[in-house]
């Protein structure tokens, strides 16, 4: 039988107290921290394990992002042009080469006392083989081929980088190596951003907590505490938001950073990432870039103010913008160099001079040579081409037609240029009390043989507007009338009875025309100088309007719009007033469209882009010369030498009083806005000068538009890519002859202005000058005191290269014998017609 134990009252207490001890509140407290810390732990590894796997990644890649890359066209330099081996050290390295890193894919160069050994990589995109350049007194002396050792006059090399980011952010990045990082920045970088950069282990608890304990107090998240190595992290892969899952993400991106990389790579890579705020239409990334934009200097020739001045911008790039904010960038500038003389980085009496050392910023903005307007085009026209690729995240190279020379140029033409159009604006509206217009202006140069864009201006200052006038529609003017002309001259090809030619005689005077049943009364600038009688040659030369309408009639207006159809200016109209440049048309297409003329009557479509490859150096795409033959190359030669006629004589003579004097070719325009165009043998420019609410501006295109255009080409041709010029060529079947330049008839000895004019052969003049019948004329040989009529079938003489008023050819002469001497018929009073006309 069972037993039963009866314990005592306080035994069964202590029993059932014991079973509720078994697990007391602390023990589950206990347990649950243990849990948590084991979550946490879990938690933060695989963050870390997350952070970990994409920083290595990211450095990998190296300090850029995986985004394309847009560099200009390969520089070719030559023997006595100037330099110094660091600087074609720093322009290699612009364009990625590294300096004795022989794995390089683009190229490494070698640094001698007074040389430097390039050595093109795999991915290099030019065929330059390995070379020496030597220097003597700041020039190129000899170039050595490293392959063979032998001399050679020039070297091609790498093109420089445009902009380094290609997206909408405009980026620009210049990378450079920590060796390439000059002490002192350094020093001027760590004291006032982290003093104890080389000591600590990524983070500084001390300054964290401080930090925290701020913003706690005051509700806000305004205390940094970020190491360089905490804001590298941030800057590489995070928001800039201030919030609590950011900063431990953040912590957890250091710690890694600081097991992976030494602290002369993290600086490295900070150096290349930091923000340093903007100068004129690109963000600056990086110390290499921000030393190029604000000093115009290569990082390792920065002094210790400017150095000091750029450490003071990476807390407030903005704020303290140099080129905004010089007197708070100055502040600050001190504030560093108080830092440095704090931590003994430098004396008292350095101190002293650099406190005391003015900002100076380099004139040249960097808009001159990242063409920011030319950038906007090439991403327009890849966003158009490859609608199916992302740029943005390619890593590809795409290099473009533009000349970095070119481009300074052309910048500074402009500056100088619009200068002067401001002071007459001003002047005129000083008298006037009116608030005086913002003058616009648009400059694009292009190869005419390629069609490759070597320089493009779209506005006087991309950071206040970003409107590209290049590609904006405006009325052509009076650079629309070689086309007319031109049109009016290629009648002479098909036999015409009485066609067209230089020396066709054209009333400058009222008159009315008929089209559509409808009265057009054109009105020339002169507003009713008029001059009567005048030659084909003088009318374009003096871009006078009645007399580009009649010759547009006598083409035919649907002969000069479909002309200028094919040269890809589609909004012509066949209309009278197409002859006085009344339709739209943009500097660009009329940039092509003028290609004809300085190709032998070959249009070239502008091109901007030459060639793109990948990531690995294959060729993804490349672009070749569209052409189109639209011109009789014997016309063409007719149109170009009117065309140098009015630099010789015509609305365009100011080029040659202003210095210009190489061989060239031009127009004037004036329409509400004022446009010069031109060309030599090698380059072909237009200029466009107006007003952005399309006011009339009132200037002429020989006031406001032809400086712009002669300094750009003036800078431009003492390159060594476009230094021989050659004269226009004369084709074959085209004569010239000497001529009376009042009465369009052949010269004789008594005529007071005897130009040369060109023919095509068979359409030159056959009658002597009836005005100026006094004297003799040599033919063939012999003198006649006679007035001598020249059978229409003998030809001119055919020169072999086009000849100037001040070097005419000789009298045209007969080869089959004596000349006709018959006498030609006067009728009473046309002497005197034509006496009262001229006289």
């Amino acid at each position: 039988m069972p037993i039963r134990i009866k314990l005592p009252r306080w035994a069964a207490k202590r029993r059932a107290g014991s079973a509720k001890a078994k697990f007391p509140i602390k023990y589950i407290l206990l347990f649950s921290a243990a849990a948590a810390v084991l979550a946490a732990v879990i938690v933060v590894s695989v963050l870390y394990a997350k952070y970990a796997r994409l920083t290595d990644e990211k450095l990998a890649e190296g300090p850029f992002p995986n985004t394309s890359l847009l560099y200009a066209a390969p520089e070719v330099v030559g023997i006595g042009d100037r330099g110094t081996p660091l600087q074609y050290a720093s322009r290699l390295r612009e364009s990625g080469y590294g300096e004795d890193v022989r794995t390089n894919p683009t190229g490494w160069y070698h640094l001698r006392p007074n040389a430097i050994e390039i050595f093109p990589g795999d991915q290099s995109s030019t065929d330059s083989e390995p070379g020496v350049l030597r220097f003597v007194d700041g020039k190129i002396s000899s170039i050595i081929a490293l392959s063979d050792n032998t001399a050679r006059t020039e070297y091609t090399l790498e093109p420089q980088l445009l902009s380094s980011l290609y997206d909408k952010s405009r980026e620009k990045r210049r990378l450079v190596k920590y060796d390439d990082i000059p002490p002192v920045l350094v020093h001027a970088v760590i004291s006032i951003e982290d003093k104890r950069f080389f000591q600590h282990s990524g983070f500084d608890p001390i300054r964290i907590v401080k930090a925290l304990w701020v913003d706690l107090k005051e509700h806000r998240k305004d205390q940094g505490a970020s190491t360089l190595t905490q804001q590298l992290a941030r800057n590489l892969w995070l928001t800039s938001r201030k919030t609590w899952t950011r900063k431990f993400n953040e912590l957890l991106i250091t710690i890694h950073l600081e097991r992976k990389l030494t602290k002369q790579k993290i600086f490295e890579y900070y150096a290349n990432q930091v923000d340093l705020g903007r100068r004129g239409s690109f963000a600056i990334r990086g110390f290499g870039e921000a030393a190029q934009a604000y000093f115009g200097k290569d990082i390792r020739s920065l002094t210790l103010p400017e150095c000091a001045t750029l450490a003071g911008l990476i807390q407030e790039p903005s704020r303290r913008n140099p080129v905004r904010w010089p007197e708070r960038a100055t502040a600050r500038r001190n504030v560093v160099l108080q830092q440095m003389l704090d931590n003994r980085y430098i004396t008292r009496s350095q101190y002293e001079a650099a406190v005391q050392t003015p900002l100076t910023i380099a004139r040249q903005g960097i808009e001159s040579a990242d063409a920011p307007y030319f950038v906007d085009l090439v991403n327009d026209r890849l966003t158009d081409k490859f609608q199916d690729r992302d740029f943005a995240d390619s890593g590809s190279k795409i290099y473009t037609t533009l000349d970095p020379d070119l481009q300074r140029d052309a910048a500074e033409a402009v500056a100088d240029g619009i200068r002067g159009v401001d002071e007459i604006l001003a002047k005129r509206h000083r008298k006037k009390g009116t608030p005086v217009e913002v003058p616009q202006v648009a400059l694009i140069c292009l190869d005419p043989h390629t069609g490759e864009i070597k320089a493009l201006i779209g506005g006087r200052n991309y950071g206040m507007s970003q409107f590209d006038h290049v590609t904006a529609k405006r009325p052509s003017g009076s650079i629309f009338k070689p086309f007319v002309y031109a049109a009016a001259l290629n009648s002479g090809m098909w036999n015409q009875p009485n066609p067209v030619t230089a020396s066709t005689i054209i009333p400058d005077e009222p008159k009315t025309f008929l089209f559509a049943g409808k009265p057009y009364e054109p009105v020339d600038f002169h507003h009713g100088d008029w001059l009567g009688n005048i030659t084909l040659r003088d009318a374009f030369a003096k871009s006078l309007n009645v007399p580009a309408v009649e010759v547009a009639e006598q083409a035919g207006y649907g002969a000069v719009a479909d002309l200028a159809h094919k040269a890809g200016l589609a909004d012509i109209r066949a209309t009278p007033a197409e002859a006085l440049g009344a339709y739209d048309v943009t500097p660009l297409d009329m940039a092509g469209a003028y290609t004809l003329f300085a190709n032998n009557g070959v249009m070239v479509q502008p091109r901007m882009i030459s060639h793109i490859v990948d990531q690995s150096g294959t060729e993804l795409w490349a672009s070749e010369p569209q052409t189109k033959s639209i011109l009789d190359p014997r016309v063409n030669f007719l149109v170009v030498n009117l065309m140098e006629e009015v630099l010789r004589s015509g609305t365009g003579a100011g080029v040659r009083a202003r210095g210009f004097t190489l061989p060239a070719a031009a127009k004037t325009g004036t329409s509400h806005d004022a446009w010069f165009a031109g060309f030599t043998s090698k380059l072909l420019c237009i200029v466009w000068v107006g007003l952005d609410d399309y006011q009339d501006i009132k200037m002429e295109g020989a006031k406001a538009a032809l400086p712009i255009w002669t300094e750009f080409m003036k800078r431009a041709h003492k390159h060594r890519a476009y230094r021989d010029v050659t004269d226009f060529q004369v084709p074959d079947g085209v004569v010239s002859a000497q001529i009376d330049a009042d009465t369009g008839q052949l010269a004789t000895s008594a005529c007071p202005r005897v130009v040369t004019d060109y023919y095509l052969l068979g359409t030159q003049p056959s009658q002597f000058c009836l005005m100026h019948q006094g004297g003799s004329t040599e033919i063939a040989g012999w003198e006649s005191s006679q007035p001598v009529s020249v059978p229409a079938s003998v030809p001119a003489t055919l020169p072999t290269q086009a000849m100037s008023r001040t070097n005419p050819p000789q009298q045209p002469q007969v080869n089959n014998g004596n000349p006709s001497q018959e006498q030609p018929k006067k009728k009473k009073g046309f002497f005197d017609k034509l006496k009262s006309i001229f006289h």
